[in-house]
């Protein structure tokens, strides 16, 4: 099947998914077009099934944000009618959904239809979709896709609660794909980053407020007043400096490691024992998933999603939003000593393990094949 896949092509969790998606589906002998303003981070090759289509936005002095959204829809309705596309998967309702219905509109007029899946990730609904300025925009996006799905349950509840949705909304979870991080790195080289005796926690994020940095630092702070440890930051955003300031402030910057954007996360994951995952909210955790597969224990919150990820006492421990106190003990309890942590690293990685992507992708390809098969109909 010819398939065009739209998303941010950031570190975000979102754009990585897709990425991720897009590649798999293209060793399955599906032909993929990624279409965005910028080469995705994680599609480092490309080949006869995989291409890349740059949206381009004309700047003219009279529009004071570059519309994108009508550049995008105008670069989809070129390359569907240039490459036969057959299926439309966009990742986010806005502003990816909503550039994908008027681009489905727009090809109406040549003849040609064209099924469009939305996949909803978090932000789009729990952050930008529920202000009062683009929550009818993301209502209309949700109900004019084809086929809806979300990443977790708790996506799709947050989505019927905030949203008066139409559809049905199909949960298909975050994926990894284990046979990536089986043997990768026989010498992970972690005596570059610490000490044989230190324990390595690490946090990865884009840094913004929800990710709660500062709880990532206190909980440190807590777990190195107990035993040997260092803590790599990895990643970029407004919250960073601050964080910097804090380490400081707490008498650690010595042993905190900021690294700044990566595309080595399994090589530090490799090396890590603990992942920091705090966050006000998230609508799966997954970057706590692939720390898990690195064999990461994780500390985490309680909120969205995660707990469908981290399972409580097994691949690692939750809290409550904010309570820094049951991070750190629960984080210190884990880290005490080897045979107690290998234990919680052994777990992370069985349970990751059953979101291979071996297991997710024959969900993808089944709603593909309903959908390019329901095209003529607006329901199915």
């Amino acid at each position: 099947m010819k398939i065009a896949i739209v998303c941010y092509p950031t570190f975000g969790g979102s754009g990585v998914v897709a990425t991720e998606l897009g590649i798999a589906l293209a060793e399955r002998g599906h032909e993929i077009h990624f279409i965005t303003y910028r080469q995705p981070v994680r599609l480092e090759l490309l080949g006869n099934n995989i291409h890349f289509h740059e949206v381009h936005v004309p700047e003219y002095p009279l529009f004071h944000y570059q519309p994108y959204e009508l550049a995008l829809s105008s670069k989809l309705v070129d390359t569907i009618k240039m490459y036969d596309i057959e299926l439309l998967h966009v990742h986010y309702a806005i502003p990816h959904a909503y550039a994908g219905y008027m681009a489905k509109k727009m090809l109406q007029e040549y003849g040609i239809f064209i099924p469009m899946i939305t996949t909803l990730h978090g932000t789009d609904i729990t952050l930008v979709g529920k202000h009062p300025f683009y929550k009818p925009a993301v209502t209309f996006s949700i109900n004019k896709s084809d086929v809806v799905t979300s990443v977790s349950e708790a996506l799709k509840k947050e989505t019927l609660k905030i949203f008066d949705i139409e559809r049905d909304i199909e949960v298909i979870p975050n994926f990894i794909e284990t046979t990536k991080y089986k043997n990768v790195y026989t010498d992970c080289q972690r005596s570059m980053m610490a000490k044989e005796d230190e324990r390595i926690i690490t946090h990865i994020s884009n840094f913004r407020k929800i990710k709660r940095i500062p709880d990532v630092i206190k909980i440190f702070h807590r777990i190195q007043k107990e035993m040997p440890a260092k803590l790599i930051m990895v990643g970029e955003g407004p919250e960073k400096e601050k964080a910097e300031d804090l380490c400081e402030s707490l008498g650690i910057k010595d042993r905190v490691l900021f690294l700044g954007n990566s595309n080595e996360i399994d090589r530090i994951l490799c090396f890590s024992d603990l992942f920091l995952l705090p966050s006000e909210t998230e609508s799966f955790g997954l970057a706590a998933l692939e720390a898990m597969i690195n064999k990461v224990a994780i500390i985490s919150s309680n909120t969205g999603g995660i707990p469908e990820v981290n399972i409580d006492g097994v691949s690692g421990y939750l809290a409550d939003v904010g309570d820094v106190d049951t991070m750190a003990t629960k984080a210190i309890e884990i880290l005490k000593d080897d045979e107690t942590l290998q234990r919680f690293k052994e777990n992370a990685f069985n349970v990751a393990s059953k979101f291979d992507i071996v297991h997710i992708l024959p969900l993808y390809e089944d709603l593909y094949d309903k959908a390019y098969k329901s095209r003529f109909k607006n329901t199915f």
